[in-house]
């Protein structure tokens, strides 16, 4: 589940350890189905012992630590990972360690309950080979209405299915698709070439309003609980969902309107089908 809210969150959270050189690195013992650490743990090991970790960074869904080697360290949690500075919410589902020098915080930890994330590091060059402009779409944060325009306004994808293209746009799930489109007031089952270029503005001003927001709010933790920041708390943002696993309930922002779900690319889709008509108004 963890989105770019969720996973800027995790960043700042574990920002203290820049500057602190790595003593040593472990692929903790666990019974559950392994996630995905490459190189091999003792390749691993050999090629950042001893580096110092010089910048924490997002790309995307993704925490990056940038070493001063020039490598990187790539956590991509996927549904259920974790990146945390404190003990984890269990044993059972703790994959990976990395060693610290310093006297306070010492220990980086990466949890995952599902198994689906993955640890990789990569060089410079890989990195820009598999995270650079020709793979992913601008960041979330970052981008503009132009540009929401430019790569989708020839799309006929409904522009819900278009804004969890990570070649798209950078950083957005489920999740935030939902809420960004219901306050940009613009139905998800929309064909993309049939948007206005006021649409566009709004959709570029509600992902930042969403995102921003959210990140405030350090994420959402959603009912089972999964999604912790780098202390292990929970997130607050599932508090001011407006539409996101509301089905049925009133719309908070017309009061008019009930919360509709419908499935779109075989995930859930959740709107109002007042505030976001599917047809614009003449």
């Amino acid at each position: 589940m963890p989105e770019l809210p969720e996973v800027e969150t995790m960043c700042r959270g574990i920002r203290g350890i820049v500057g602190r050189q790595i003593v040593n690195t472990t692929r903790t013992p666990c019974r559950q189905k392994p996630i995905l650490v490459t190189p091999r743990i003792d390749r691993f090991r050999r090629q950042v012992l001893g580096t110092t970790i010089r910048e924490v960074a997002r790309v995307g869904k993704r925490v990056v630590l940038w070493l001063d080697s020039e490598a990187a360290i790539v956590m991509e949690p996927r549904m259920t990972g974790l990146v945390l500075l404190t003990t984890p919410p269990s044993q059972a589902y703790l994959r990976w360690r990395l060693d610290l020098s310093g006297a306070t915080v010492n220990e980086l930890y990466y949890w995952d309950r599902r198994g689906l994330g993955s640890v990789r590091l990569f060089s410079a060059a890989r990195f820009c080979d598999l995270f650079g402009p020709a793979k992913l779409g601008p960041d979330a944060l970052a981008i503009t209405a132009s540009s929401y325009r430019r790569r989708l306004n020839m799309s006929k994808r409904t522009i819900k299915v278009a804004l969890l293209d990570q070649r798209v746009v950078a950083g957005i799930g489920n999740l935030y698709a939902a809420e960004i489109l219901h306050v940009a007031g613009i139905h998800p089952e929309r064909r993309c070439d049939l948007l206005q270029t006021k649409q566009w503005e709004k959709l570029a001003d509600a992902t930042h309003e969403v995102l921003e927001e959210a990140i405030r709010y350090e994420g959402s933790t959603l009912s089972d609980g999964t999604y912790r920041n780098a202390l292990n708390k929970q997130g607050g943002y599932q508090n001011h969902h407006r539409v996101y696993a509301r089905a049925g309930k009133p719309c908070p922002t017309c009061n008019e309107g009930e919360v509709v779900r419908v499935v779109q690319a075989q995930r859930a889709t959740f709107f109002c089908p007042c505030c976001q008509l599917k047809t614009t108004r003449r």
